[in-house]
């Protein structure tokens, strides 16, 4: 018996757990109120949404500001600097006390707002990457964003896709579904329409797919039964509610190290204050607030911070270059990889397909027209001639073409949106045609089996079987062909073979069309009845154009010395004319997926490195490929956009996901997404992700070689029983003056111009190299000089020590800024105007610094506070000399170092085929 028509209580209830697998497909849709040939309009799912709202989970609470605050002082040296102010106050040095909670405090609100802007980047990411459902409408295909589905719409699944919500299977044809996030099962699961009687587990409920799993194999259509909180993942949805920290295995280990060296320098500390107080005999609390400058001088205890902030700046960099991150370790991965492995279509081409040529046994045509357009001129052939081949590019065919206010646009794949428009060039609607053969069953495209197949009902009695795949594939499969006075003849296989060659050499993609007639409808549709008694109609080239852009990206790939090497299930001769056209090396070397399954591993490492070209390949063939460059030592980053293309993105070192063509399942799988699905947005990545390498390394070699510069001066004094150069006060100050402006300032420094002019980075290359160290020493020993020498300076002038000690003060912060624009330009000079021009980040930084050194110098109140003198204008300039006579020395080490070695590694990067 019908149900009673949906209202707004019995639709509510839809949003409860009630059995809808129990429920029979016609019960399921009468209790929705919603034609599954049909589905919803446009007024109804709106109303539809007002009541139940958005298809999305709430966001995940994360932790309150104020413990997020308070988690910044968690660290060993806020804890002494701490203890430090604790023990200034009860010794009345209040403002000993102020400056060390000074410190304190604004490193504690340093880290929250880099730490909240993290956050937000990483938000800010995982919006760019909500998922979209195909839905009927009105009778129509839809793409529609996942929040848009409300109950009772009609959503469309193939292979790969993630389920956008609950739903009761309506239609499904070879259906798998990978349940693993709700049920821990391993293997994918068969799904059928049959209702699953009884009170049953969740894993047990055949007919109902669930919001969040992944569809394996197969087609499917099913009818939305819940929403957002509703469905079975949204009651759990308390176990999702990770949130992703923003950092890496660089970040971690820098971290760490960090920790280490501030427990070591407390302990030297501890030592220098037991040595000073007992053999040298200072005063307790003269010593006590000289080694905690030194612990505050040495440990740098904003490092983790900036590094974390950089990230943040990269994530973002990378997301406005359509590179989305999925995984944090990609941004440093990405930066060196050495060669990329990319799919052909809608990557380096445009993925705009035209059929271009269609070869029947009566000969060649030309087609005509532009895009999606179903007109155009045809010339060769009679087009009336042509009537089957344009039935079974119509019929067989899962995608629409939509006129937008006069623009011709596809709904599904591009290639089939060309053989919609080619039927149409022919004289064949797709509409009529799908009523008057209207579709009983399919077999969907599998790149095992690399054809798809339909069956249609034809009028009168019998049925229609269409398949369109791989002209070799369907040759195997067909016995006679469609003459030109269209009688069925024995195939010629060689012909077909000839022609495709010649129509794939000219660059197009070569697709095959075949058909049977059946006297009666078979009980099952499966491959015995489609690979039986084919009849061959014809072969159809299509051509999708490369991309300018990626013409130049390429290039720069080149230049950067990244091999670019080309994946494709398309044609040899397609393969090879289409890398010719975008630059590739050695672009008449291509081995094909037949070539490689003869191949053992040793012909392959062998082939590998001159080959780029790789066409007729499986996603099975990727991951052989995958593995074969990284035995060589190479980084590799893999492009996929199929369910069955995830091994081969999870083995590679960075894998790069679709975002528009590609599957859920491959993005599920990647590290990375690109937006645009442009093989220039990857080279973007990899440009971002070598900067963000770069400004990572450029804050590590200001932070590590200053920090031991301060901690030089301090430590020298107290070993040998010196008077301090400067007081502990002064050092607090210069630590929260420079520690939060300069060396934050490159966090956003932008791509150096040598970035894609270098060879990729050995994925295994420390950050703390043997160059780094020798900086860290060179660096400590010119401080150590410059500011001892000025000190020596003063104190031979007669000058006070207040005095001494101030120019002492300014000649270190000026060292610092002149180390800044230094390390800016690591790989190149930075005596040129662009380098010393900076960023709004570095003068800000610079000038803020400025600003404070000038106050604590001559205004009287923070003299008094600093134990500062005014600086005449000689000894100013003599300051800046000195910093600029550092500047000399280490820029002049460093060309000595890089003109070294460009003797060593010969003439820089050469662009290979490895």
């Amino acid at each position: 018996m019908r149900r009673p028509r949906l209202t707004s209580k019995s639709l509510e209830k839809t949003q409860d757990p009630i059995s809808f697998y129990s429920a029979s497909v016609s019960e399921t849709l009468a209790l929705l109120d919603v034609d599954a040939a049909l589905g919803l309009s446009e007024a109804e799912a709106a109303a539809r949404i007002e009541k139940f709202g958005p298809n999305r989970l709430p966001p995940t609470n994360g932790r309150h500001p104020a413990l997020r605050f308070l988690a910044h002082f968690h660290n060993v040296l806020i804890y002494v600097l701490i203890g430090a102010s604790v023990v200034t106050a009860f010794l009345q040095h209040w403002i000993d006390t102020f400056v060390i909670l000074a410190v304190v405090i604004v490193n504690a609100l340093i880290g929250f707002i880099q730490e909240g802007r993290a956050e937000q980047a990483m938000e800010a990411i995982r919006d760019m990457l909500s998922p979209h459902a195909s839905v009927l409408r009105r009778g129509q295909r839809l793409t529609v964003e996942g929040e848009a589905l409300v109950p009772g719409d009609i959503v469309i699944l193939e292979a790969g896709d993630k389920v956008p919500a609950d739903l009761r299977l309506i239609q499904a044809s070879n259906l798998n579904v990978q349940e693993a996030i709700l049920t821990g099962e391993s293997l994918p699961v068969a799904k059928q329409t049959d209702s699953v009687a009884g009170d049953v587990p969740l894993g047990d409920r055949k007919s109902m797919l669930f919001s969040g799993t992944l569809v394996a194999s197969g087609t499917a259509r099913g009818v939305v039964t819940a929403t957002g909180t509703k469905t079975e993942i949204g009651r759990i949805s308390g176990l999702l509610g990770e949130v992703q920290t923003l950092t890496t295995p660089l970040v971690i280990q820098m971290s760490g190290f960090a920790r280490w060296l501030a427990i070591m320098i407390v302990l030297i500390s501890a030592l220098l204050l037991i040595f000073g107080y007992f053999v040298d005999h200072f005063q307790f609390i003269d010593m006590f607030m000289a080694v905690v400058s030194l612990a505050v001088a040495a440990i740098p205890e904003n490092l983790p911070a900036v590094l974390t902030i950089t990230l943040a700046v990269g994530v973002q960099a990378m997301a406005r270059r359509n590179a989305i991150v999925r995984r944090l370790p990609a941004i440093e991965t990405i930066g060196s990889v050495s060669v990329i492995c990319s799919d052909k279509t809608g990557t380096l081409t445009r993925n705009e397909m035209v059929v271009s040529a269609v070869v029947t046994a009566a000969g060649v045509s030309e087609i005509g027209g532009e895009g999606y357009e179903p007109r155009g001129e045809v010339k060769g052939v009679d087009p009336s001639a042509l009537g089957p081949l344009a039935r079974a590019a119509a019929l067989c065919n899962d995608a629409r073409l939509v006129n937008f206010e006069g623009d011709w646009q596809v709904e599904g794949d591009p290639m089939e949106g060309a053989l919609i428009a080619l039927a149409g060039k022919l004289g064949t609607d797709r509409a009529k045609a799908e009523e008057s053969f209207p579709r009983i069953a399919e077999i969907p495209f599998d790149s095992a089996t690399r054809y798809m197949a339909t069956l249609h009902r034809v009028e009168g009695g019998g049925a229609l079987v269409c398949a369109k795949g791989a002209p070799e594939r369907l040759v195997e499969m067909t016995a006679y062909q469609r003459a030109a006075d269209g009688t069925a003849v024995p195939v010629d296989a060689g012909y077909w073979q000839r022609m495709g060659n010649e129509v794939a050499s000219q660059g197009m993609r070569v697709l095959a069309l075949a058909e049977r007639r059946l006297d009666t409808v078979p009980d099952s549709f499966d491959a015995p009845v489609v690979e039986e008694g084919l009849v061959f109609l014809g072969i159809l080239g299509l051509i999708d154009p490369p991309r300018s852009e990626a013409v130049d990206a390429v290039a720069a790939c080149h230049m950067a010395g990244i091999a670019v090497k080309m994946i494709t299930g398309d044609h040899v001769g397609t393969a090879a004319a289409i890398g010719r056209q975008i630059g590739l090396l050695n672009p008449g070397e291509v081995l094909s997926g037949a070539d490689l399954d003869m191949l053992d591993e040793a012909q392959l490492q062998a082939r590998i490195e001159r080959t780029n070209i790789f066409a007729r390949t499986s996603p099975e063939h990727k991951l052989r490929l995958v593995i074969a460059l990284q035995t060589r030592g190479l980084s590799v980053a893999m492009t996929g956009d199929g369910v069955n293309d995830a091994p081969a993105l999870k083995r590679a070192d960075a894998g790069i996901a679709m975002g528009r063509k590609g599957s859920e399942a491959a993005k599920e799988a990647a590290d990375l997404v690109l937006a645009d699905d442009n093989f220039a947005s990857i080279v973007a990545g990899v440009q971002e992700g070598r900067t963000v390498y770069d400004n990572i390394k450029k804050v590590i070699s200001w932070t590590l070689p200053t920090n031991a510069g301060e901690a030089a001066t301090i430590m020298v004094a107290l070993v040998f029983g010196f008077a301090l150069p400067m007081t502990p006060v002064q050092i607090l100050w210069i630590n929260l003056i420079t520690a939060t402006t300069l060396g934050l300032a490159l966090a956003f420094e932008p791509t150096e111009q040598t970035t894609m002019s270098r060879p990729p980075r050995p994925r295994n290359e420390p950050l703390l190299s043997g160059a780094l160290v020798w900086h860290i020493a060179l660096v400590s020993v010119l401080f150590l000089a410059g500011v001892y020498g000025m000190f020596l300076y003063a104190i031979d002038r007669g000058y006070s020590t207040d005095l001494a000690r101030t120019i002492a003060l300014n000649t270190l912060v000026v060292l610092e800024i002149f180390h800044l624009f230094f390390i800016r330009n690591i790989y190149g000079t930075s005596l040129t105007w662009s380098a010393m021009k900076g960023t709004k980040f570095v003068w800000f930084a610079v000038l803020t610094v400025a600003a404070g050194q000038f106050a604590i110098t001559y205004i009287p109140a923070l003299q008094r506070v600093f134990g500062t003198a005014p600086v005449s204008f000689f000894d100013g300039i003599l300051i800046i000399a000195v910093g600029a006579a550092f500047f000399a020395i280490v820029e002049t080490e460093k060309q000595i170092r890089i003109r070294a070695g460009h003797v060593r590694a010969g003439s820089g990067p050469q662009p290979s085929s490895t």
